[in-house]
This record gives structure tokens, C-alpha cells and sequence, in this order.
């Protein structure tokens, strides 16, 4: 059950992380909220065998609410609920995330670094995001596919491929 939790935050990492944070590229600023809107929609990935999570990501107003389900043969293992909006004065998109499971809520900061990629960390963590014992990574292969790695004291732990499910 803890893999699937962590496999869920991960997930729903990798889909919002590209809300990130306005980062520096050739000369301009990456519009963060506008990064963000290219993970709007639903969204597939494989946990384990039988087993994959659902993303549906939906617009509020510039931010993003998304509900993620953890499902086996059918049958719902767990739920989660986030909201996604940006820091102005961070610079960086920040989420809060809550399961069905567990009362305690989490917070992540993540930022684009270029149209394609994106990092985050957990919100205590945003001050010193190089010293994060747990990072993650975005990256977007196409309109349809993104891929996010959870690396754990900076060694790959899990990676997730997350396809759109056309509707």
C-alpha cells in the first residue's frame, strides 16, 4: 500500500510539477500557468501489475484541481484530491495534496526549468531545493506523454510513463 501511495504522489507530481515555477532560459521567463494548462485532462499510468492510477485535471479559474483514483481489477484502493496554484512570490507552482487515507495533507513546490521539463520538492524544501532528500523530475515527451522519476537522496527510485486517455 505504500508503494501505490508513493507511486500516487509521484504521479500526481509528474502532472502538475510542469505547473512549476517561472524559470530562467534564453533571456525570458517560462510562464508557469501556462506550462501547467498542458496537463489538463485525464491521465493513465501503470502502478503495478493490475494496477494503475487515473489523473482527471480540470481548470479553476488559472489553477488546477486535479482527483486522482488508485484502482485494482476495478476496484478502488485509494483517492486523492489536490489543488494546484502559483506563488508569485516564489516563483513556483505549489500543490497541496490529501488522501482519503490519511488526514495529513502534503505540499510539494515545483518550476518549469524549460518548456519540457520541470522539478519539484517538498514544500520544506523550497528554500534549499539542491539538499531535498526527495526530488522529482518532469518531462514531457509529447501532447500525449509524460514521464516523472522520483529520486530519493539523488538515486532514480521509481519512474512513471503517464499517457492521455482519450475521451
Amino acid at each position: 500500500m505504500k508503494f501505490i501511495y508513493i507511486a500516487a504522489i509521484l504521479a500526481t507530481l509528474q502532472l502538475f510539477s510542469r505547473i512549476g515555477a517561472q524559470a530562467q532560459t534564453t533571456g525570458h521567463r517560462l510562464n508557469q500557468v501556462e506550462l501547467m494548462k498542458q496537463f489538463l485532462g485525464s491521465w493513465q499510468t501503470e502502478l503495478a501489475r493490475d494496477t494503475i492510477q487515473i489523473g482527471e485535471f480540470t481548470a479553476f479559474g488559472n489553477a488546477v484541481v486535479g482527483n486522482i483514483t488508485n484502482s485494482t481489477k476495478g476496484k478502488i484502493l485509494q483517492s486523492v484530491k489536490e489543488l494546484w496554484g502559483y506563488d508569485k512570490k516564489t516563483d513556483k507552482m505549489i500543490f497541496a495534496e490529501i488522501s482519503d487515507s490519511s488526514p495529513e495533507i502534503q505540499l510539494f513546490a515545483f518550476w518549469f526549468t524549460t518548456e519540457n521539463s520541470c522539478q519539484g520538492v517538498p514544500y520544506q524544501d523550497i528554500s534549499n531545493p539542491e539538499k531535498a532528500a526527495l526530488k522529482y523530475r518532469m518531462e514531457i515527451k509529447s501532447s500525449d506523454i509524460w514521464v516523472m522519476t522520483m529520486l530519493q537522496n539523488n538515486r532514480e527510485e521509481i519512474e512513471l510513463t503517464f499517457n492521455r486517455v482519450k475521451k
